[in-house]
């Protein structure tokens, strides 16, 4: 058998990711073990491993959409060139309820999760690109939908309000940890004290007593999921990399974690440009 998926399988398997990805954004359970040993009968000879990587497939072309994807889902970019994303793009066009879904959890506010241990969310960044795939990542075209949800949930006010305040605590509690109490009882939301001009959203400090400027970027998506900076953001990163923190908070709507990376943002990420500014001449 080929190992191109045809366009009906295709379709099978994109109905049934969609149909997961509905439950996730209105919070419902649900068994991704269940679902591909039902969705394995309705294919031919396909694999529990082949249709692992075609859900992760379609969670890459629905980050390319702005859309977001199955956290559980680790983004794969090697996907079929031809069939594969025109498909997503129509089925996503008509499944209106999924799309309903997605733009009331963009702007829902999300309440500040409880954590045990709130040190424990630090995990490592995403590995970066192999060679292979920053090939890909230049090559592949983009399928935009009408919306696009991630911008949408970047502009979420009060998800961004809440992510600030966990890194506030999360702050306290690290310079604690370090035996730093007097530094603790001197972290500032400077977003709030000074507003987004600033170029930063948190003042706090290393084990030295150096300041350390935070940008928070907040998402209730996977770890994955591309964030929005501004020009402003940007150049600050570069005037203060020394000093400049990006903290990357995910999956924040119940088990929120966090990666850090210290520096220019453009050493650290690759930057794609999503707006213009026009003007008269």
């Amino acid at each position: 058998m080929s190992d191109a998926w045809s366009e009906v399988e295709i379709r099978a398997i994109v109905e049934d990711y969609f149909a997961m990805l509905q439950a996730e954004m209105k919070g419902i359970d649900y068994n991704k073990t269940a679902h591909r040993k039902i969705l394995i009968q309705q294919l031919i000879n396909r694999s529990h491993g082949s249709i692992e990587r075609k859900h992760q497939n379609i969670s890459a072309v629905l980050i390319d959409m702005g859309c977001p994807y199955i956290s559980g889902y680790k983004p794969l970019r090697n996907y079929q060139r031809k069939l594969f994303p025109d498909v997503i793009a129509e089925m996503l066009g008509e499944y209106v309820p999924l799309l309903d879904s997605i733009a009331a959890d963009a702007d829902s506010a999300v309440d500040i999760p409880t954590i045990d241990n709130i040190l424990d969310v630090l995990v490592n960044p995403p590995e970066p690109f192999t060679h292979q795939e920053k090939q890909i990542a230049l090559e592949r075209r983009q399928y935009k939908s009408k919306v696009n949800y991630l911008a949408r949930e970047a502009a979420n006010a009060a998800l961004g309000s809440a992510g600030e305040c966990f890194i506030l605590n999360y702050e306290h509690a690290r310079l604690i940890y370090l035996g730093r109490d007097n530094l603790a009882d001197r972290v500032e939301r400077i977003s709030e004290t000074k507003g987004d001009q600033a170029g930063f959203d948190i003042l706090s400090f290393d084990e030295t007593g150096k300041d350390r400027y935070i940008e928070v970027k907040t998402t209730k998506y996977g770890k994955q999921t591309p964030f929005f900076v501004s020009s402003n953001e940007l150049d600050f990163s570069k005037q203060n990399s020394e000093k400049y923190h990006l903290y990357r908070l995910f999956q924040f709507r119940k088990e929120p974690k966090l990666f850090t990376l210290q520096g220019y943002l453009e050493n650290n990420f690759r930057l794609a440009a999503t707006t213009f500014r026009a003007e008269c001449v």
